[in-house]
């Protein structure tokens, strides 16, 4: 079968079509075969070699998958064969961009039919990240307000769904035209564009002056100071984006008594990830989760879909879809 390798971390060009032994499921497992799989950032960061993970060369790329249960080892009860699933996550030792691949059998979903397999390749990460950063880190709760910094991605439409179905006020920002109808679409009370000079200084005004309860920050290093101006009291910064340094004023935070969190997914327990995937399949199926697919590259263009991914001007999610799918 054909999967991505990379034989040694750096820049996009070490990625590798190439044909690789099909695997086949152990105790436990579930061999999924791969109808369309997430481009991550973090994926061009472990990729590079600059990330805290750094998988055993050669590896294959990818943690999100949709497709459809091909075979099940010995103990698995959730899923049979030829389920439509999502997938957040591998068994250790493979991964998403190929044909098909292992996973555990804790990482694997069902997918409701109005789910198409390109939106299950954008649900792990990002709506994981959401869910994880909104509710169970910064304790959003109905009636409070919510900043979703670059509502147009990934992260940031699954976040502003999530928030708008869960009783909070959404302010989204964006960059484009076509980014910012884009949130507005996916709920967003008040939609600003992020590239405008002002745009910050307009958040107290859009709340009274009261500022908002929870900022969801997908860049961390441009954002952070500011963030602490237009915090509620008792507010919560959650970083879920950086690249880079930033200098802040921690008296903007001492005088609201408010909370800067960070999270990255790796770090969620068991318990968490089954909760996390409890309520994200109830959204998908009851129509009040709905990922939103920008682009579609094949899998022979990974390279180019590393490129489009830390592109300025989000607009829903990256998949790559293998040859056949």
């Amino acid at each position: 079968m054909k999967a991505i390798l990379v034989r040694e971390f750096g820049a996009a060009g070490v990625m590798r079509l190439e044909d690789v032994p099909s695997p086949s499921p152990g105790p436990g497992q579930v061999l999924v075969g791969v109808k369309a799989v997430g481009v991550n950032p973090v994926d061009t960061y472990i990729r590079s070699g600059t990330y805290a993970i750094k998988p055993s060369l050669p590896y294959t790329p990818g943690a999100d998958i949709g497709g459809i249960v091909e075979a099940t080892g010995v103990g698995v009860t959730r899923v049979t064969k030829g389920d439509r699933v999502y997938a957040n996550g591998t068994a250790e030792g493979h991964g998403g961009y190929s044909e098909a691949t292992l996973c555990d059998e804790s990482q694997v979903h069902l997918l409701p039919d109005r789910i198409s397999f390109a939106q299950g390749a954008a649900v792990g990460v990002p709506y994981g990240t959401a869910w994880r950063a909104l509710f169970l880190k910064a304790k959003a709760r109905p009636g409070e307000t919510v900043l979703v910094h670059g509502a147009s991605g990934g992260v940031g439409i699954a976040a502003t769904q999530m928030a708008r179905a869960g009783g909070l006020r959404v302010i989204g920002t964006a960059g484009s035209d076509r980014g910012l109808a884009l949130v507005r679409e996916q709920g967003a009370h008040e939609v600003l564009n992020h590239n405008d000079a002002d745009y910050m200084s307009r958040i107290m005004a859009l709340t009274a002056g009261r500022g908002v309860d929870v900022i969801l920050e997908m860049l961390a290093n441009i954002n952070l100071d500011r963030d602490l101006e237009v915090l509620a009291l008792h507010g919560r910064v959650m970083i879920v984006g950086n690249r880079g340094r930033v200098e802040i004023d921690p008296r903007k935070l001492m005088g609201k008594d408010g909370t800067v969190l960070g999270m990255t997914m790796f770090n969620a327990t068991a318990e968490e990830r089954r909760a996390i995937h409890a309520a994200l399949g109830a959204g998908l199926a009851n129509g009040t989760l709905n990922p939103v697919v920008g682009r579609e590259f094949p899998l022979a263009q990974a390279v180019d879909a590393h490129g489009a991914v830390m592109e300025a001007g989000a607009f829903g999610k990256i998949v790559l879809v293998p040859p056949g799918a």
